[in-house]
This record gives C-alpha cells, structure tokens and sequence, in this order.
C-alpha cells in the first residue's frame, strides 16, 4: 500500500512538474508580442518583461494574476486611483492593481518603470543588455528578493526570451507624457488629443499626419503624405522655410513627390546602429531621412555619392568607421545551420553582423527559427 502512495504521487510530481513546464512555454506565446509592443513604445527589453511576468504571476497560474489581471505584482501606491484587489505579499492584506486586461497590466508596467526616476538609469543601457536591467530592477529596489536578478537571468536564458528583444532594438521607443500616465489616468480627450493622427490645415492638403518623436534616434519629426506643400509644413510648425530645408538637407522647395518624414529639428551626427542595408532604389538622401542622419556626415562615413541609386543590400555605415563603407562589393558568404535553442542575436554575434543584416539576406519576415535551418551569413 505504501508503494502505491508513493508511486501516486510520484505520478502527480511528475504531472505537475511538466505542467508547470509546458505552462511557462504558453505563457511566453501568449504574451510576447504584447511584451515587444511595449519594448517598441518605451524601451524596456522584453525577455525582461516576460522574465518578469513568468515569475511574478508563476507562468500566469498565481491567484493574484486570476482576480487581478496584474502581471508584474504591481501595488496601489498613491498615484493608483483604478480597482485593486487585497493580496497578502511583504504584509497581509496589502492593496495591489486590478486592470480590465493583460494588456492594461502590461502597460503600466512600462507607465512605471519608464516614468519613475528610481529606474531612469535603466534606459541608458544597451536594449539587449537583459543582465544589467534585471540586476539594474534589482538595485532600483523593484524586488527584495536577493536571488531576483538571478532568476530573471535564468527564465530568459532557458526559454531563449532575448530572441524577443531584436525587434525593439532596431528602433527608439516612441514616447509621450499622456501614453506614461497610469492606466487608471487615460481619458479619450487625452489620448485622442496626443495618440492618434492628428488634423492639421496644409493649404489645400487637409490629410492626416503623425506629430511627435519619430522611430529614429528620437527627434521632432511628421510624416508628411504625398502633395504637401514644403511652406504649409513650415507655416504650421512656426519653422522658417530656410531652416526647415536645412533640417531635411533639401536644396528646393516645393511640393513633395512622396510620403516621408520631414524633421522640425536638426539631424544626428551618427545613427543608433553601425550601418543600414538598403533596398534597391534607395539614396543617401532617403537613409538619412529615415535614420535621422545628416546627409553631409553620411557621405563622410560611406564612399558613395549622395545621388547614386543604391543596389539592394548595400551596406551604408551611419557611423563613423570605414569597414564595409558603401560596400557594393562581392562578399564572401556562408552557410551557418541554426542549432538548438540558437537565436537570430546570438548568430549575428558569432560573425560579428546584424541581425538585420541577416534577416534581409535571408528574407526573413519574423525573429523565429528552426534548428537545422540554414541562413546565408555575408562577411
């Protein structure tokens, strides 16, 4: 009898261990893509995201997570005037956040770390850098737990999260004080008034365009449709028409031919990353709209006129460096044949180029891949 006991429940360890497994994996499918989104809008690394909500909700199993919606043990404090449930944590019966849904959770998730000062340190690492944020929160006083860091570590690293991180990496999170409010904070005025595409009065173009920070390197930018009058936009934005052209390093004014992003202030030196693999009929001139780059020091970093019609894949340095400047250059390729839990950023470290890089080679549309998979590798 006492055998059966022990073999039932062994039976029911084993069940529960790899449930508990299986659970940590469906977790991650479910919310990943709710944690890049908010990688992409604030900058937080969403392997730390994720990391996080697997621990503090025990893979979405947890009691507080089923009658709160609350991923990230988030408590009342003072700011918190939305619903809350009682929990006991550090103390018995303390106030923590309740939210409509996940995505609320995850939101404010960001809201907290991104507006808080305690964690501003943060933001000035590298995105990838997943080890620094999670001993970063630890420092910052998000948890007590000493072995914290450790665990965050650990999750990411198991379950492959930092594979997550390479689509927010590539750009800057776009930012604005009424999207850092606390969720119980947003009203429709305010969001409509500073999220949504706003109206504005072209002269005779009367389309939308977006205000606010632009995906790159962070500066003052619309994106202007097709049509729109050089002068409307300057009239608008109370910018001289002279300096407006001297913003976006265009000699003529005008109407322009084409949809893109004219800047209300003056572009980088240097981009966010080494270099931009361009698509075929791309320019100097259009790279720098689109990594906010001023075109003189563009044409310093790369050996290419700034009116040649680039061939697709062309690497373009948008720093300072001449290694596989303007390459247009036959390059050496190899084959690599993706191994067990192997990601696009650990590749791209192993030959030392970008995971975009690779992904356009390659043709990849996504950041997953399967083992034995075999990717082309330009060195």
């Amino acid at each position: 009898m006492k055998k059966i006991v022990i073999t039932i429940l062994s039976l029911i360890s084993y069940v529960i261990g790899s449930s508990q497994s299986s659970s940590v994996q469906e977790y991650i499918n479910a919310y990943k893509d709710l944690a890049i989104s908010e990688m992409k809008r604030v900058g937080i690394p969403a392997s730390i995201t994720i990391a996080q909500g697997i621990l503090e909700t025990e893979s979405g199993n947890s009691n507080l997570v089923k009658r709160s919606n609350n991923h990230f043990g988030i408590k009342c404090k003072h700011t918190w005037t939305g619903p809350s449930v009682s929990h006991d944590d550090d103390a018995v019966g303390e106030c923590f956040r309740k939210y409509e849904t996940a995505e609320d959770s995850y939101r404010d998730h960001s809201n907290f770390l991104r507006g808080s000062n305690r964690y501003a340190f943060l933001f000035d690492l590298d995105p990838l850098d997943y080890k620094g944020w999670a001993h970063g929160l630890k420092k910052a006083g998000y948890a007590t737990n000493p072995k914290y860091p450790a665990i965050l570590i650990r999750n990411i690293e198991t379950y492959n999260l930092q594979q997550y991180d390479l689509p927010g990496a590539e750009t800057q999170p776009i930012i604005n004080d009424v999207a850092l409010e606390p969720v119980s904070k947003k009203n429709t005025d305010a969001v409509a008034k500073h999220e949504v595409v706003t109206k504005v009065n072209l002269g005779s173009n009367t389309a939308s365009i977006k205000a606010g920070k632009t995906l790159f390197n962070g500066l003052k930018a619309v994106l202007v449709p097709a049509g729109t009058s050089l002068l409307a936009i300057a009239t608008e934005f109370d910018i001289s028409l002279s300096k407006l052209m001297e913003f976006n390093d265009l000699q003529n004014d005008g109407i322009l031919q084409d949809e893109q992003w004219i800047f209300l202030e003056k572009k980088m030196k240097a981009g966010n990353r080494d270099y931009y693999i361009s698509e075929q009929g791309e320019t100097l001139h259009s790279i720098s709209q689109t990594n906010a780059i001023q075109l003189e020091y563009l044409v310093q970093y790369n050996r290419i006129s700034e009116k040649e019609i680039l061939r697709k894949g062309t690497r373009v340095r948008l720093r300072p460096g001449s290694e596989n400047a303007g390459s247009n250059k036959q390059v050496k390729n190899i084959i690599h044949e993706v191994q067990p839990k192997e990601g696009l950023y650990a590749i791209s470290k192993k030959y030392d180029v970008s995971v975009q890089e690779i992904k356009e080679i390659n043709s990849l549309s996504s950041d997953e891949l399967s083992v034995g998979q075999q990717l082309i590798i330009n060195k």
